[in-house]
């Protein structure tokens, strides 16, 4: 696809290709749920009954992975928002994004399953996968920036500071990889933890950034 070619909003393909990426998120959403196992009827005696045949694992694999696929989401809605259309190059990246996401429920199923989550294969194959989708994203916006398509435009100061923000997540993934690899999946699991204090500071930087330059975020 020529890098030249270009869906302005207006046009019915620029519908159409938002309304098939959203599509595809409800659907590895969906394919999510494929990773809990039906427990026996006697699991549901109590609840220690139920946990010890592995749900626990399974439901908490499950949150993770939703919270993660439904911040994929809003943040595209967030980023095609400031855009006013689409090229070659940013739609080929949505697309190499949107089929990193769609893996989501294939690697959430190592880290969920009782018997392999402890494993730091799962572990990093998932850091790997939301990392990589992340850093597609990411890519996809400082191109159609480059490209001319933002709807506004974005003050230098203000560019380097979402992009330093938005690299905070694929960092600490990254990050719980040699984690992972050295102590096992649980250790680099935790890792992921650190994003409650990091991405608020990231998050923090941008308002900074904001109130200093003068400059605002499209809404």
């Amino acid at each position: 696809m020529s890098t030249t070619m270009k869906f302005t909003r207006e046009s019915q393909e620029y519908g159409r290709s938002l309304g098939f990426f959203d599509a595809v998120y409800g659907f590895a959403l969906t394919m999510l749920i494929a990773n809990i196992d039906v427990p026996p009827a006697a699991a549901w005696a109590d609840l220690s009954t139920l946990l010890s045949h592995g749900v626990g694992y399974q439901i908490l694999g499950f949150l993770i992975s939703f919270a993660v696929i439904i911040t994929f989401w809003r943040t595209n809605q967030d980023l095609v928002r400031r855009l006013r259309g689409f090229d070659g190059t940013t739609l080929n990246l949505n697309i190499v994004r949107t089929c990193l996401v769609v893996f989501i429920p294939f690697t959430t199923q190592g880290i969920s399953d009782p018997e392999t989550t402890a494993l730091a294969l799962p572990t990093v194959l998932y850091a790997l996968n939301v990392a990589l989708a992340i850093l597609i994203q990411i890519a996809m916006f400082q191109v159609a920036l480059n490209h001319g398509l933002s709807r506004e435009p974005v003050h230098p100061r203000m560019r380097t500071a979402e992009l330093l923000g938005a690299l905070v997540t694929p960092a600490v993934f990254l990050a719980s990889v040699p984690v992972a690899l050295l102590y096992g999946g649980t250790p680099g699991k935790l890792t992921w933890l650190s994003l409650l204090v990091l991405a608020p500071l990231g998050e923090l930087l941008v308002r900074r950034t904001e109130r200093s330059t003068g400059a605002t975020r499209p809404p």
